[in-house]
């Protein structure tokens, strides 16, 4: 549902024409399933009988006429082209894989030819991404998105990235343009069916349309996304609230187990705040100034419970299990090379195009004028590396997933909101959003201090507003509502740290890049070719006053909720240069232990794949050994299951009927607790993660519904682990039937229940068991990929590769326990560097360069990263060109 202020409003997108007058609410929609899409793409897009009747003429035409259509929007690769506003010729070497690294003199040539490049291989990615970020997917694909438009427009993600724009620095307002010239250099002349075969689809289907002309806003509003993907425990804020409504404060305490720091070690184990600033050589009795709010209590009685009907919670796009990344760094002290090794795999949900394009930045003569010689991961639609190395230094990024988000339950009173004793005016705004084959759709954006109002947009945000049990002490006359406050919607210049760290070349510069990447918080590792090794996390963190903990949603109207106004200062988070133990594991755990003084969150990934990182290369270098980049490879496939470590004994307790009940059972007995796609233990392997997913269902389904139902993410894992030592928890007892349940009896029938489902799913023989099988990964494109219409769908989507792996495990291939057991995120790529010799440095994507389908490059590297295999990564001049196949040259047009 959104509040609307027109009647040109089609009953198919509000159910009316006229206003709610009773709460000013236009009729309630269901909140919107596109959270879950990382690009933001709300529900499968219809197509028209027309579209399908082309592609059978298509096909009944003959391939040759199919190969041109498709064939249409391919890069040129190769010769000249001329490019107006370059100084100078930018060469575009591209290696075997479609890989493009990039030669120019001066920073704008550079930036023009990424431009040109990113708009060769991925234009279409890049329109839907600022046609989301924007609100504006309605006008490609109609009322089906209308509801994602509503609620970016009601965030105002546009709008903050223009109010960003002029706090750039000049360097990188330069960058910016020059990399939309270059973009719009490709678009010049081009008619949309030969810059994607999408368009032509879209075409078909009665879309009139030409790309508008890029800007430098439209790369900044991407960076919003990335902050949403990854805001931290919005999620879980409001997952406690409803659980608890549905069983209880202290029960629901059981399934957000706190962090355990004996068991898994943090990021940084060393140094302390001193007066504000983190100093690494610090014991913790040395902290003073310790600012943070009280320890973790429910909030009041009025929010302690929160009415909302769970099965219509909206899947917001979050962390999720899988969300998240690995990435270490090792010293050259316990290297095999004598410099360090930094490895990097950064986990997000799956797709096609992928995320990450791999590019190289390289001036000529590194200068001033031209001070780029980089490479690494791109984003398509942001000029610049996200995460590589240049010349100098290496870094890798994790989520830190700090807490920067808080949702506020308002009294509001007409165009009134209370704070304290005082009404205040609520801040409002009208936007317009434009529908294909429908009527414009205006909404009202309401906002307070806190932020903007997005239970007008979501309904059971709504629900929980309406029915959340709160003092109605102002006589009936007060609207409740809730609000979002959240870090990204402030404007910051993260954009500047992405180019500053591009140039930086030590740590000290390092630091001062870092300092301005404000949203999404993240944990960079840093190499050096000087040797060194370091760690620091960035990003803008709320100070809250003493009565908000930032777990469930605060009441608006109390004070003492409100944020200070003020952030963890830069200085005051963990940092750490050349650390005791000779090397750094970040996998989003708790970033350091409880005797820091600042507040920055609680839900932390519990740390089973840091851990076992941690193990590993606590392994390798025990007695003098080292690590190699071999190693760090190997490592980043581990698919050993820790958990399995604590449950698998608890499973062979059970005595099961000999000879079918029992099958799976003795699988267990030898299994070595690794995940592999096929082989010896891959059986042993399928059978367990059938047993868990139906544990999860026998002992939660019964009082947990929607989206509060158990995903089997890692804190499930702990949750299970604790209940495992109480077998007469209430947890255990199906409250639906008569007999009350134990462990034991749980166990017992999640066996069973797993062989039957092996047994009609797989095969009855165990032998043919394997967790590939289940397991598979399925990359499907954002927006065609999901129109409903097979022979589209084909077209774009590509899929079937049975996977090793899981969720919690370093090789980490997430799944859903509530919706079966295909990958749902991944390692979106892999990177191993190595400091001593960059050229040795080892690189792959989950899929390919390219976003067009039928592109050789489209997705050629996921066969490769599913069997475990990395490309070699050419760094140098001498080695790009060694491996370039095609080299295209962008020439200065003439006048």
């Amino acid at each position: 549902m959104f509040r609307t202020m027109t009647a040109t409003t089609t009953s198919a997108t509000t159910g009316d024409t006229g206003d709610d007058t009773d709460d000013h609410r236009a009729k309630r929609r269901r909140g919107p399933r596109w959270w879950r899409r990382f690009l933001l793409f709300p529900r499968p897009v219809r197509l028209t009988a027309y579209l399908v009747v082309l592609l059978v003429l298509l096909l009944v035409a003959g391939l040759a006429a199919g190969v041109v259509v498709v064939r249409r929007s391919f890069p040129q690769t190769t010769g000249e082209v001329a490019v107006p506003g370059l100084t100078g010729d930018v060469e575009v070497v591209r290696d075997a894989h479609g890989i493009p690294q990039v030669y120019a003199d001066t920073t704008e040539d550079l930036m023009r030819g990424q431009g040109y490049v990113h708009a060769q291989e991925r234009f279409y990615e890049m329109d839907v991404r600022r046609h989301a970020t924007a609100g504006r997917l309605a006008e490609l694909f109609g009322e089906d998105a209308v509801e994602s438009d509503v609620y970016v427009r009601t965030m105002g993600w546009r709008r903050v990235a223009e109010e960003e724009l002029p706090l750039l620095d000049p360097d990188t307002r330069v960058a910016l343009d020059a990399y939309a010239a270059g973009v719009n250099a490709y678009l010049a002349d081009r008619s949309p069916s030969r810059i994607s075969l999408e368009y032509t689809l879209l075409g078909v289907q009665g879309l009139d349309y030409t790309p508008e002309p890029w800007t430098a806003v439209d790369s900044l509003a991407w960076l919003k996304a990335m902050a949403w993907d990854l805001r931290g425990n919005m999620v879980d804020e409001i997952d406690r609230a409803l659980t608890a409504w549905a069983v209880g404060t202290e029960r629901a305490e059981q399934l957000w187990p706190a962090y355990p720091l004996e068991e898994h070690a943090p990021i940084v184990g060393q140094g302390a705040v001193v007066d504000g600033v983190f100093e690494q050589d610090a014991v913790a009795d040395a902290t003073r100034l310790p600012t943070r709010p009280a320890p973790f209590t429910r909030v009041e009685d009025e929010l302690r419970s929160l009415a909302g009907t769970t099965s219509r919670m909206p899947s917001w796009l979050g962390r999720g299990d899988g969300i998240g990344s690995n990435s270490w760094v090792v010293s050259g002290e316990h290297t095999d090379t004598g410099e360090p090794i930094l490895a990097n795999d950064p986990h997000l949900g799956i797709g096609v195009p992928g995320v990450w394009m791999q590019v190289g930045l390289h001036c000529r003569t590194v200068s001033e004028a031209c001070p780029y010689d980089v490479a690494g991961f791109s984003f398509s639609g942001v000029p610049g590396v996200i995460i590589g190395h240049n010349a100098d230094i290496a870094w890798g990024f994790t989520n830190l997933g700090p807490d920067v988000t808080d949702l506020y339950v308002e009294r509001v009173v007409g165009d009134e909101w209370r704070h304290g004793g005082r009404l205040l005016p609520l801040e409002t705004r009208e936007e317009t959003v434009s529908v294909l084959g429908g009527e414009d759709i205006t909404l009202t954006v309401r906002s307070t201090d806190h932020g903007p109002i997005v239970s007008d947009v979501d309904d059971v945000l709504a629900d929980v507003a309406e029915e959340a049990d709160v003092p109605r002490d102002d006589g009936g006359e007060a609207e409740y509502a809730v609000s979002l406050a959240w870090t990204a919607l402030e404007p910051t210049p993260t954009a500047d740290a992405i180019l500053s760290l591009n140039r930086a070349s030590d740590w000290t510069s390092f630091r001062a890049a870092v300092a301005d990447f404000a949203v999404p918080a993240q944990n960079l590792v840093y190499a050096d070719r000087e040797g060194q090794i370091g760690y620091q996390a960035p990003g803008r963190v709320p100070i809250r006053k003493s009565g908000n903990d930032g777990l469930v949603p605060s009441a608006g109207w109390r004070p003492e909720n409100d944020w200070t106004g003020e952030y963890v200062p830069y200085d005051g988070l963990p940092s750490v240069l050349e650390p005791e133990e000779g090397f750094v594991v970040t996998a989003n755990q708790a970033v350091i232990g409880p005797d820091y003084p600042y507040f920055l969150g609680d839900d932390f990934d519990r740390g089973y794949r840091s851990q076992r990182i941690r193990d590993l290369v606590e392994g390798q270098i025990r007695d003098g050994g080292t690590v190699s980049v071999d190693d760090a490879l190997t490592a980043q496939l581990d698919d050993r299951n820790t958990f399995a470590a604590e449950m698998v004994p608890h499973l062979l307790r059970p005595r099961l009927r000999a000879r079918y009940d029992d099958d799976g059972q003795r699988l267990l007995e030898d299994w070595d607790l690794t995940q592999p796609a096929a082989g010896e233990q891959s059986a042993a392997a399928a059978y367990f993660n059938v047993v868990w997913r139906t544990l999860l269902r026998l002992t939660f389904d019964d009082e947990l519904t929607g989206d509060q139902r158990a995903d089997g993410g890692d804190r499930w894992i702990a949750a299970v682990t604790e209940l495992l030592e109480r077998p007469e928890d209430p947890w255990w007892d199906d409250v639906s039937t008569d007999p009350v349940e134990t462990r034991d009896d749980v166990l017992r029938r999640a066996l069973r229940e797993a062989r039957d489902e092996l047994t009609s799913t797989v095969s009855p023989d165990t032998d043919e068991w394997t967790w590939g099988r289940l397991h598979r990964l399925r990359l499907e494109s954002a927006t065609l990929g999901q129109s409903g219409i097979g022979v589209v769908e084909r077209l774009f989507n590509r899929g079937g590769w049975e996977s090793g792996g899981g969720g919690a495990l370093v090789d980490a291939t997430g799944w859903d326990a509530r919706e079966g057991y295909d990958v749902v995120t991944a390692p979106s790529m892999r990177m191993v560097v190595s400091l001593a010799d960059l050229d040795d440095s080892r690189w792959i994507s989950l899929t390919g360069v390219s976003g067009h389908a039928f592109h050789p490059h489209y997705t050629d590297q996921t066969d490769l990263m599913v069997r475990g295999e990395t490309l070699p990564w050419a760094f140098t001049e001498e080695a790009v060109r060694a491996a370039g196949e095609d080299t295209l040259t962008l020439v200065p047009a003439g006048d």
